[in-house]
């Protein structure tokens, strides 16, 4: 049995659809992720596979069962840690997460166990008597996952844990996640950062209410089916420019410092040497590229527009 099985699900608010037709399954103790922008709809249908939205048509299953019928069921077995977690902010550490322990009624010999092993692995102990307002984003985050994680869900369900935290304490997070992983805890995460991905064992693309791409990360890279280069000189704009005009190229990207260029067919070295005769410094080097989750993010939905 399947830890979420999503079959055909759609929910539309108005006249905008937020997801849709979307299938997919999360298998038991996987660490899954849902991958794309804000408005993807990605928190949409997490909230359903919370049992927070009901589906306009489609069905979600979690751990078989239904989440239009098994309500309370369903909720006393997932963790939920939504995009802006609600801490009270004028509780210290320890007492909001005993709040949580008494809102999930865990039992007493259990609380105290439970209380230590979060302490441990948030590393939250010395900040146990800190207001939750006066913690750094990165610990309110770690505090926000201890308090779902309080009654041992056997489904832990992240919407963006990690956005606007800094990237020490988005590392922290991640490895957070594997030792509950490591635990036997199935794990559904959200993010908007491509570059999280390699983190997941298989991630869905999400654009505009439609999975683009589901696979595990190195299965995405293996289909990506288009020559890619990474080109570095002195003038990237001039660079895009001359490349743009170029029949053979598929796709350009700026990525940091350097383009991303992908081709419909394998450039020849004659025509890297006249291309460089022809712009100069503005191309002073180039290498084959393995493509990022964000070079495969962008060509599928460029191929499904």
């Amino acid at each position: 049995m399947n830890a979420i099985e999503i079959t055909n699900f759609h929910k539309s608010f108005g006249p905008v659809t937020a997801v849709d037709n979307a299938s997919l399954t999360v298998k038991p103790g996987e660490l899954f992720g849902l991958i794309g922008p804000d408005g993807a709809g990605k928190t949409t249908l997490m909230r359903a596979i919370c049992t927070l939205l009901l589906p306009d048509s489609g069905q979600i299953l979690v751990n078989g069962m239904d989440t239009t019928r098994d309500v309370g069921k369903i909720r006393a077995s997932i963790g939920y840690m939504p995009q802006r977690f609600s801490l009270y902010q004028d509780l210290s550490v320890a007492q909001n997460l005993r709040f949580f322990a008494d809102l999930f009624q865990v039992p007493p010999e259990e609380r105290t166990r439970r209380l230590e092993q979060l302490y441990q692995f948030s590393r939250l102990e010395p900040f146990r008597n800190r207001l939750a307002g006066d913690l750094s984003g990165g610990m309110k985050q770690k505090l926000a996952l201890s308090c779902a994680l309080i009654h041992t869900p056997d489904l832990l369900v992240l919407d963006e844990p990690t956005y606007g935290v800094d990237p020490v304490s988005r590392k922290e997070f991640w490895d957070i996640l594997r030792t509950i992983q490591q635990e036997g805890t199935t794990i559904l995460v959200s993010t908007a950062y491509m570059d999280e991905a390699d983190q997941c064992e298989r991630v869905a693309l999400f654009f505009r209410g439609r999975i683009a791409g589901l696979d595990t990360p190195d299965g995405l890279r293996r289909d990506y089916p288009h020559p890619l280069y990474r080109l570095e000189g002195s003038d990237l704009r001039a660079l895009r420019r001359f490349f743009q005009d170029i029949p053979t190229v598929h796709s350009i990207q700026l990525f940091g410092d350097a383009l991303h260029v992908s081709f419909a067919q394998p450039p020849q070295p004659g025509d890297w040497r006249g291309w460089q005769d022809a712009v100069g410094s503005s191309l002073s080097h180039w290498e084959a590229h393995p493509p990022t989750i964000e070079d495969i993010f962008l060509d599928l939905i460029r191929s499904a527009s």
